[in-house]
C-alpha cells in the first residue's frame, strides 16, 4: 500500500505537446510508485489553456477539482465546474481545459498502458 500526502507531489510545466498552453501535471499515480494499471494526475490548466483534439485507446475519467471549464468533442462542448465527473470513452476525439478568465484543474485517471494520440 501507497499513501501519497495531500501538498507532498511537485507539479511540472508542460506546455507544446498535447497542450496548447501552459499547465501544471501533478503526477499522483504511476508505475514509478508502483502502480501496474492506473496513472493518476491533478492537470491544472491556466487561463485559456486546453488539451488539442486527442484519443486515448482506453477510457479516461477526469474528477474537476477546481475552478471551471469545458470539455468538448470534435461536436459539442459542455461546461463543468468542481465536484463533476466526465467519463470519455476509448476511442472518443476530445479535449478539455479552461475558459478565457479562470484557472481550471481536474484529476485525471487513465490506464497506465494508455496511448494518446493527437
Amino acid at each position: 500500500m501507497r499513501i501519497i500526502g495531500k501538498g507532498s507531489v511537485q507539479g511540472e510545466e508542460r506546455t507544446g505537446g498535447l497542450f496548447t498552453g501552459p499547465v501544471n501535471v501533478a503526477t499522483l499515480i504511476s508505475e514509478d510508485i508502483g502502480s501496474k494499471e492506473y496513472f493518476a494526475a491533478i492537470v491544472t490548466f491556466r487561463p485559456g489553456s486546453r488539451t488539442k483534439l486527442h484519443t486515448h485507446d482506453h477510457e479516461q475519467i477526469l474528477f474537476v477539482v477546481r475552478g471551471r471549464g469545458y470539455v468538448g468533442t470534435e461536436n459539442e462542448e459542455w461546461e463543468v465546474g468542481e465536484g463533476d465527473i466526465i467519463l470519455i470513452p476509448a476511442g472518443e476525439r476530445h479535449w478539455h481545459g479552461a475558459g478565457p478568465n479562470s484557472e481550471f484543474a481536474h484529476l485525471a485517471i487513465i490506464n497506465s498502458k494508455t496511448e494518446t494520440k493527437w
